[in-house]
């Protein structure tokens, strides 16, 4: 009953935290646990992210989406140091992370899980839980020679890790090759083992992708149970029916910069947002010039094709 009640304390302060904020994109937050301010990333000519300002609640769970090409997944490369950005600053927790490599950004409490898993499937679901702990003492090469040093951490890795796939339901395929896992599975256990670190923060790049439905309710009740447990949840996904599901607020990118911000219930009739996904002017009337346009366009192209045909 107590656990119950703690989940709803948390949910409902989640939704709290959003109940009187601007619709704007970039709007501050009550307690943001990450604030990102002019992050920039260029290929040669093509500006793939350039966000002005955007800040994540602490203890919510927001959804960042968008059409294909957005730049959602390059934005997730810059925050956790898989990439590096042309310009801008980031911060988790108060602490400046712009050109903190990857491993440290994990280190700070700041986990992502990948699109593709990335699974090792040469070693075992319980090989690969035990690689996600952090500052494992056999992991240097004098220590490595002692056992003695290092062995009771490791029962407690160990532990912790079975803990985890108990809880996750793939405890009957700790011995088993994370190779032989379903793509389903794999997620699963890519999110089991970021959470070895004992993360705050945990971003969640297309969590659904690639997902048998049978699957599907397990993972979404995962991902419900990372704030539950406290912990602050970013995620990159499509399905728009998860989204309204799981998230407190959402997050619009389009064409690398960040459009609009609100509440799962009203974010996708949001004039932005609809011209984002559909156009601008979708469903506007063309006026008396644009028709004229097309019908010269059509007749030109009707004509290059009856002098094609004249031609033969």
């Amino acid at each position: 009953m107590h656990a119950e009640s703690t989940i709803t304390e948390r949910k409902a302060a989640a939704l709290a935290a959003f109940k009187d904020l601007a619709r704007d994109p970039g709007v501050p937050k009550p307690d943001p646990i990450l604030v990102v301010d002019n992050v920039v990333r260029r290929f040669g000519g093509l500006t793939a992210v350039e966000v002005d300002h955007v800040e994540v609640q602490r203890g919510s769970i927001t959804a960042l989406i968008g059409p294909n090409g957005a730049g959602k997944t390059t934005f997730f490369n810059q925050l956790t140091g898989f990439d590096t950005a042309d310009s801008g600053s980031w911060t988790f927790n108060g602490r400046a992370m712009n050109g903190v490599p990857a491993h440290r950004v994990a280190r700070s409490g700041m986990v992502r899980t990948f699109q593709l898993t990335k699974a090792l499937s040469r070693l075992t679901v319980l090989e690969n839980m035990r690689l996600g702990a952090q500052q494992q003492k056999g992991e240097t090469f004098w220590r490595a020679l002692i056992p003695g040093s290092w062995r009771g951490q490791e029962n407690e890795i160990t532990e912790r890790a079975e803990e985890l796939l108990a809880r996750f339901k793939l405890d009957t395929k700790r011995d088993d090759f994370a190779g032989s896992l379903s793509g389903g599975q794999r997620k699963l256990l890519e999110m089991a083992r970021a959470l070895m670190v004992q993360p705050e923060l945990v971003m969640l790049d297309e969590p659904m992708a690639g997902v048998n439905p049978a699957l599907t309710q397990s993972l979404l009740g995962h991902v419900k149970d990372l704030r539950d447990q406290g912990m602050t949840v970013l995620f990159v996904e499509h399905d728009m029916d998860m989204v309204r599901d799981i998230s407190d607020w959402v997050i619009v990118m389009a064409q690398g910069a960040v459009i609009a911000e609100g509440p799962p219930s009203t974010i996708m009739s949001d004039e932005r947002v609809i011209d984002a996904y559909l156009g601008a002017h979708h469903d506007a009337p063309l006026s008396e010039g644009e028709l004229e346009a097309q019908l010269h366009e059509a007749e030109a192209a009707l004509d290059a094709e009856i002098e094609g045909e004249t031609q033969k």
